[in-house]
């Protein structure tokens, strides 16, 4: 699939350039705005979004609800064994296990769920919308989701593939000069530490909004750690009045802020999906008087189908933060706006 800049996506405006780019693309912004897209779902990521959005997009353009539509787009990502970001395959913890976390939000219901570091399943969630179905709760986490999980009939499994074992251990073994691990003599420089998430939202024809955030989390995490992506507001957030938002990057920064629902409330006082994205992004920025060496990424769309993505830090001369998006016009691959390049 053919990726390209669109209304709903702006390069990076640092220079004088991008700005004018971005300038001209606000106003055409304001333009669509007029011209409702629904269904719709917008996934973050590049070619995982892509394949999240086909799955979700057969249940929308059958006119499905957003709430299933979201769950067949994550668990596309969740089981693919390839992607390192969430569910089957993902970044394990310190220890080498695989600890998943996940949320899901449907704004029909105003009902929510989500699970945290949840062994052994595949897809949390599903697990998750279990804990909006079927418990008045709305989160569990470690043993008691697993349990809660098996209740209801999913399998455990084991999680760490034999890519993201090479991953982790390699990271190990490259930890600490000190210890009585050894890499390969072929084999020792630094590892990236990794971290992914993906958020999945959509706007059903009824207008009806729903979202999911799912991810193995911060790559070699404490065991037991858990991010933004299970805590609603935080690592996602969804209004049937105004539309969602969801979070990647950095979790513990976007806890602090209450990320996504700064995003939601943005929107809900006038801002388009991009302006709010961009906005907390700042925010984040200001905490930290300027200075910062994570990054956090905002995706949005609003009850309308209008979108939206921003990130608060990227390398200098790339591309802005991609997300994906799947309307009547097709699925393709967008770009949004870096706050801060290095």
């Amino acid at each position: 699939m053919s990726e390209k800049i669109s209304r709903r996506g702006f390069m990076k405006g640092s220079t004088k350039a991008g700005l004018a780019f971005y300038l001209i693309n606000k106003f055409s912004l304001r333009s669509n705005a007029q011209e409702i897209q629904r269904p719709i779902v917008i996934t973050s990521g590049g070619r995982s979004g892509l394949e999240a959005n086909e799955a979700a997009w057969e249940v929308l353009s059958r006119g499905g609800s957003a709430l299933d539509a979201v769950e067949k787009g994550a668990n596309v990502v969740e089981l693919d064994p390839e992607n390192t970001s969430v569910g089957y395959g993902g970044i394990p913890n310190e220890e080498g296990v695989v600890e998943l976390d996940a949320s899901i939000m449907c704004g029909k219901t105003r009902n929510a769920g989500s699970v945290g570091g949840l062994r052994n399943i595949k897809t949390p969630s599903s697990a998750a919308r279990l804990v909006m179905e079927r418990s008045d709760h709305i989160m569990l986490v470690g043993e008691g989701a697993l349990k809660f999980a098996k209740a209801h009939g999913f399998k455990e499994e084991d999680l760490l593939t034999e890519r993201a074992r090479k991953i982790w251990l390699r990271w190990k073994e490259n930890l600490s000069p000190n210890d009585d691990w050894f890499p390969p003599e072929d084999n020792k420089y630094e590892i990236e530490r990794p971290q992914g998430t993906i958020n999945v939202l959509a706007v059903d024809t009824y207008g009806n909004i729903a979202g999911i955030t799912t991810t193995s989390g911060l790559g070699f995490k404490i065991p037991g750690r858990v991010g933004d992506s299970p805590i609603i507001g935080a690592g996602l957030y969804v209004d049937n009045e105004v539309g969602a938002a969801g979070a990647t990057g950095r979790g513990e920064e976007v806890i602090k802020i209450c990320g996504s629902y700064q995003v939601v409330e943005n929107m809900r006082n006038g801002m388009t999906p991009q302006q709010a994205c961009e906005d907390v992004c700042r925010r984040i920025i200001k905490w930290h008087n300027g200075k910062v060496n994570f990054s956090d990424k905002f995706v949005a769309v609003n009850k309308d189908g209008l979108t939206g993505c921003a990130q608060v830090r990227g390398r200098k001369g790339a591309r802005g933060p991609s997300y994906t998006v799947f309307d009547k016009r097709g699925n393709e691959t967008y770009y949004g706006v870096t706050i801060i390049t290095y």
